[in-house]
């Protein structure tokens, strides 16, 4: 059975300075690293912008049309592929959470909401307008990338953390999560389900850790994500079924056991409620 690879900054990076730090422009990055048109993982982030060409890309099972000003940012373990124009062009930029949070100290790249899952959002669209604000700082980081200075490194975290003020910006004006009342609730429910969702499936689980009414979970849920509780945590759920399923490095019934399911009957009619196939059948269609 095909396992599908996750990769590290290192897979991708040959300089052994700054081996949690990469970036190149897209043209080169694909004459190198051909493989990456293929389904896979990163263990670190990702962030890619295109300013010409065409195509598809596959984030955790959605799709989006690539063009141009296309700007997608992918956090540790989602999964992804695309097929491309040829005449595509644009950058990548994949680093570490570690470099990130060591250089920056108290600003943690989780402050940056468009990263997190729970808000589906991988993908930013730039148009003409907006696109000057922004590509002239990529253009900076290949610049700087491209010959040894003193500070080279410092000079290319701080363009890094321009390019995310400026998709802070607008993902804020687009998506208004970071202005709301609810947004740290929001946030602090994410981190929860991150770390306990393979146990605890209830709401009322994650209400109580928020020392908040199930009621009013609800509410923030309906307001920011337009989803109940329940259905977040049950998206989340079966992400990471998907993600497995997809991997094929796990029996089916091992797959019910790692996110919490020890009835495997009741696991498949979950996932099959969910999907409108069983867990079989999804991972015989997946690709």
């Amino acid at each position: 059975m095909k396992r599908y690879p996750v990769y590290s900054v290192q897979n991708f990076s040959c300089n052994d300075i700054h081996r949690d730090f990469y970036v190149n422009t897209f043209k080169e990055h694909l004459k190198s690293h051909s493989f990456v048109e293929e389904p896979h993982r990163h263990d670190s982030y990702l962030m890619v912008f295109f300013t010409k060409g065409s195509g598809q890309h596959e984030v955790d099972f959605d799709q989006f049309a690539i063009k141009r000003g296309s700007l997608f940012v992918l956090q540790p373990g989602q999964m992804h592929h695309w097929n491309l124009s040829e005449d595509i062009e644009g950058f990548v930029i994949i680093f570490s959470q570690e470099l990130y949070n060591l250089y920056f100290g108290q600003k943690n790249i989780n402050e940056y909401n468009f990263y997190h899952s729970i808000h589906n959002r991988p993908e930013m669209v730039f148009d003409e307008k907006e696109i000057p604000k922004i590509q002239p700082y990529f253009d900076l980081l290949i610049q700087e990338n491209s010959h040894e200075n003193r500070y080279q490194l410092d000079k290319m975290l701080n363009l890094l953390d321009c390019i995310h003020i400026e998709i802070a910006r607008k993902y804020n004006e687009t998506y208004s999560h970071q202005t709301h009342s609810y947004n740290i609730k929001i946030d602090k429910f994410e981190m929860l389900l991150e770390q306990y969702f393979r146990q605890e499936k209830l709401p009322s689980f994650y209400a109580e850790k928020l020392n908040i009414t199930l009621k009013h979970l609800n509410r923030i849920c309906n307001e920011i994500l337009q989803k109940t509780a329940t259905e977040v945590i049950t998206d989340r759920v079966v992400l990471e079924i998907k993600r497995m399923l997809i991997d094929k490095q796990l029996a089916v019934n091992e797959v019910a056991f790692k996110v919490g399911y020890e009835d495997y009957s009741y696991f498949s009619r979950f996932f099959k409620k969910q999907t409108g196939m069983s867990p079989t059948e999804f991972r015989n269609t997946a690709r």
